[in-house]
C-alpha cells in the first residue's frame, strides 16, 4: 500500500484530473506553456490599471493604481483557474483590451456614469451572460448576427485602442503617446517629436513592432519595460523606489458593484441599459471568437465543427467577468495570447492553472508596475490594435449590406470613442440595406429587434 503523501497525491491525481495521458502531455510541457502564455499577456497588469485609472479613482486620477493592479491580477487568476478546472483547456482569461477603454473613456468619462454604477453594469451583464449560457439562448443570438459585423467589432476595437495609444498628451495617468494631438484647424494633427515622452513612445513602438515581427515571446511586455527602462535612465520618468512589496488590497474597489445602483439617476437609465447590452454583446463575440480560434489551433474542434465543453468554457469566462466586477475591473475575456502556450505544447487545463498562479505571484511586483510611465504603455495599445485589426480579412466585402455596415463600425468606433455607438450604427444600417436589396426575408428577426433597440438608443440618448 502506497503512502498517501502530498507528493504522491500531486503526482497521480493531478495528471489524472487533467488527463495528461490522453492529451499526450507532461508537467514540464504544461508548465512551459503556462509560463509562455503568461509572458505574452502579462502586459495587461500594467495596461489595464493605467487605462482604468483615468476613470476609477477616489480623489485624483491614478490614486487607485496599486489596487487596480491587485484587482486585475486576482480577477485574472480566478477566471483563468476556472477555465482550466472547468473545461480542462489551456486558455487564459483577463480583462479585455478595448472594453477597459470603453469602460473608462466612453462610459465613465463621456457618459458621466459613476464608476461604481459602471461596475454594476458589468456585474449585471455577467449574470445575464451566465443565464443565456445555461439556457443555450446565447448560441441563437450570436448566430443571428452577421459574421461580418462580429469581425468588424473586433477590428474596430483594435482601431479604438490604437487611436487611444497614438493620441493625447503622454503624462500620467493618460495613455496617449502624443504622436497624434488635437488641432484647432484640422481637429487632429501629428505631435511634436521634440517632446521626450513622445519620442520615447515612438521608440517603444518601433521596438515592440520589431519584437512582434520576429515572434519574440512576450514581445509587448518586453517593449513596455524596455521603453520604461530607457525613460528611467534618461530621467524622463521617476525610477521605481522598490521592485517587490506586499500587495495593496483593493479595499476601495471590492464589492463596489453592489453599491452602483445608488448612483443611477433617471436620465441615465437608458444609458445604463445600453451600456449593459454593449458589454454583453462584445464579451459574447470576443469570448466565442477566441474559444473557436484557440480550439482550432489546439485541435479540439470535432468533425461537426464544434468545440467540446464549449458551455463550460463560456461559463468559466462569464464567471470570470462576475468575479472581476466584484473585484473592481472591467469585463474579462479569453485571450488569444493563449495561442503562444498552445504552440509550446500546452493541451490541458493545468496550463491555465500555471498562468493563474503566476498572476497571483505578480501582485508582489506592483511597485515596478506603478513606475511604468504612460509613454511606455502607449506602444502596447497600438500593437494590440494591430493584432486585432486582422479580423477585417474575414468580412464579406462582396455583400454591400455587410461591407457598408462593417465599414461604418470600423470608422465610427475610434472617432466616437465608443463601442456602443459604432455597434448601434452597424446594427441599424445592415437591415436597412438588406431590405433595400429585397432581401428582407434573409434578415434574422433578432437583428430587426437589435436595430429597433439601437434606434431607441439614439432617440433617447441623453
Amino acid at each position: 500500500m502506497k503512502l498517501l503523501t502530498p507528493k504522491y497525491i500531486f503526482s497521480t491525481s493531478v495528471p489524472q484530473f487533467f488527463r495528461f495521458e490522453q492529451l499526450a502531455t507532461t508537467y514540464r510541457t504544461e508548465v512551459l506553456a503556462g509560463v509562455t502564455t503568461f509572458m505574452t499577456m502579462a502586459y495587461i497588469l500594467v495596461v489595464n490599471p493605467r487605462i482604468l485609472s483615468n476613470a476609477i479613482f477616489i480623489e485624483q486620477p491614478g490614486d487607485l493604481f496599486n489596487q487596480l493592479v491587485t484587482a486585475t491580477a486576482i480577477s485574472s487568476a480566478i477566471a483563468t483557474a476556472l477555465m482550466g478546472l472547468l473545461s480542462n483547456y489551456p486558455f487564459a482569461v483577463a480583462p479585455a483590451m478595448g472594453l477597459n477603454a470603453f469602460f473608462a473613456f466612453s462610459v465613465v468619462l463621456d457618459l458621466q456614469m459613476n464608476w461604481r454604477l459602471a461596475l454594476t453594469s458589468v456585474l449585471i451583464q455577467s449574470l445575464i451572460f451566465i443565464g443565456l449560457i445555461l439556457s443555450n439562448i446565447h448560441i441563437q443570438i450570436i448566430k443571428a448576427i452577421p459574421a461580418s459585423l462580429k469581425h468588424a467589432t473586433v477590428a474596430g476595437i483594435g482601431l479604438f485602442i490604437a487611436y487611444i495609444g497614438l493620441s493625447g498628451v503622454p503624462e500620467p495617468p493618460t495613455l496617449g503617446a502624443g504622436i497624434i494631438v488635437a488641432s484647432k484647424t484640422t481637429l487632429t494633427t501629428i505631435g511634436s517629436f521634440r517632446e521626450p515622452a513622445t519620442l520615447l513612445s515612438a521608440f517603444g513602438l518601433l521596438l515592440t513592432a520589431t519584437l512582434v515581427a520576429r515572434h519574440i515571446k512576450g514581445a509587448i511586455l518586453w517593449g513596455i519595460f524596455a521603453t520604461a527602462l530607457l525613460g528611467w535612465i534618461l530621467n524622463i520618468a521617476p525610477c521605481p523606489e522598490k521592485i517587490i512589496a506586499l500587495p495593496e488590497w483593493s479595499q476601495n474597489l471590492t464589492n463596489q458593484a453592489f453599491t452602483g445602483l445608488s448612483y443611477l439617476t433617471p436620465n441615465q437609465i437608458w444609458n445604463f441599459v445600453s451600456v449593459t447590452l454593449t458589454f454583453l454583446f462584445v464579451t459574447s463575440f470576443d469570448t466565442i471568437g477566441a474559444l473557436t480560434g484557440l480550439g482550432q489551433q489546439a485541435g479540439y474542434i470535432n468533425k461537426n465543427g464544434e468545440l467540446p465543453h464549449a458551455t463550460k468554457s463560456l461559463l468559466a469566462s462569464a464567471m470570470g467577468i462576475t468575479f472581476g466586477a466584484l473585484m473592481g475591473t472591467s469585463p474579462s475575456a479569453t485571450y488569444l495570447e493563449s495561442a503562444s502556450g498552445i504552440s509550446e505544447g500546452g493541451r490541458s487545463g493545468f496550463t491555465s492553472v500555471v498562468v493563474a498562479a503566476l498572476f497571483l505571484l505578480s501582485v508582489l511586483f506592483t511597485p515596478l508596475f506603478a513606475a511604468v510611465p504612460a509613454f511606455a504603455t502607449a506602444p502596447a495599445l497600438i500593437m494590440v490594435g494591430f493584432l486585432m485589426i486582422g479580423s477585417v480579412r474575414n468580412i464579406n466585402w462582396n455583400d454591400p449590406a455587410e461591407a457598408i455596415a462593417a465599414f461604418l463600425i470600423l470608422l465610427t468606433m475610434p472617432l466616437t470613442y465608443s463601442i456602443a455607438e459604432a455597434l448601434a450604427i452597424g446594427f441599424i444600417i445592415y437591415p436597412v440595406i438588406k431590405v433595400s436589396q429585397g432581401f428582407a426575408h434573409k434578415v434574422n428577426k433578432t437583428v430587426y429587434f437589435l436595430a429597433a433597440i439601437c434606434v431607441c438608443h439614439f432617440l433617447l440618448k441623453s
